[in-house]
C-alpha cells in the first residue's frame, strides 16, 4: 500500500542504498519513492501459506521463493516493487542480491486499499516482465484467486478458482488445493458475495 510520495526525483542507485538502511519499505516508481503500509493478519498468513508451499514444492530444482521483502526490479520502465510473493528460476538473479529481474512468477495478496493499484498500474508495469509467465491476485478474507497467465501470443489469460478447487500455476507446475492457501485465515461469510 502507497501511503506517501517523496516530492524529489532519486535515481534507482540512490533509492537501492537507502532501503538497505530504511525501517520501512518503498516502492520505486520513476524516480519516486513511495512508502508502504503494514498488512493484516489475513494478508500475512496467505503469503506465508504460498510461499511455504511452493517453497516445498521447489526445493532442489534451483527455483528461488521470496516473499515480501524482496524487491522485483522491472529495469524497462525503472519501477521496483515488493511482491507479495515471487518466484524466479532465473541463474542470473543469483548475481543480485536485494531485487530480482527475471521472475516468472509474482502472487499479490488484495487489501481494499491495494486492490484497484495490483489490478491495473502495478499489473501493467509487471507486464513488462519478459520472464514473467504468470501474475496471480489472492483475496485474503474471501476464497478467490485469480491467476492471469501469459499465453503463446503473448495474452493473458485469466483463470479464476474458488473454493474446492485446486489451484494449478503452470510456472512452476505447481498444485495445491485452495484450501491450502486460506488455512488459519478467518474469512468473510460467503454468503455475502
Amino acid at each position: 500500500m502507497v501511503i506517501s510520495r517523496s516530492e524529489y526525483y532519486i535515481s534507482a542507485e540512490e533509492y537501492l542504498e537507502g532501503e538497505k538502511f530504511s525501517e520501512i519499505k518503498h516502492e520505486y516508481i520513476d524516480g519516486q519513492v513511495y512508502a508502504m503500509a503494514g498488512a493484516s493478519d489475513a494478508h500475512v498468513t496467505v503469503s506465508m501459506n504460498v510461499s511455504m508451499l511452493l517453497r516445498n514444492h521447489l526445493r532442489g530444482s534451483g527455483c528461488r521463493v521470496y516473499m515480501l521483502d524482496m524487491k522485483a526490479q522491472i529495469d524497462v520502465i525503472n519501477r521496483y516493487f515488493y511482491p507479495d510473493v515471487m518466484v524466479t528460476c532465473d541463474t542470473r538473479d543469483k548475481e543480485f542480491e536485494y531485487f530480482k529481474s527475471h521472475p516468472c512468477l509474482i502472487i499479490e495478496v488484495l487489501s481494499e486499499s491495494t486492490e484497484s493499484y495490483d489490478r491495473g498500474k502495478k499489473f501493467a508495469s509487471y507486464r513488462h516482465l519478459e520472464s514473467l509467465q504468470e501474475y496471480v491476485l489472492i483475496s485474503p478474507d474471501r476464497i478467490n484467486v485469480e491467476c492471469f497467465r501469459r499465453n503463446a501470443d503473448g495474452h493473458w489469460v485469466l483463470y479464476p478458482y474458488e473454493k474446492g478447487e485446486e489451484l494449478y500455476l503452470a510456472s512452476v507446475d505447481f498444485r495445491c488445493a485452495i484450501a491450502e492457501i486460506y488455512e488459519d485465515v478467518l474469512l468473510v461469510d460467503d454468503n455475502i458475495y
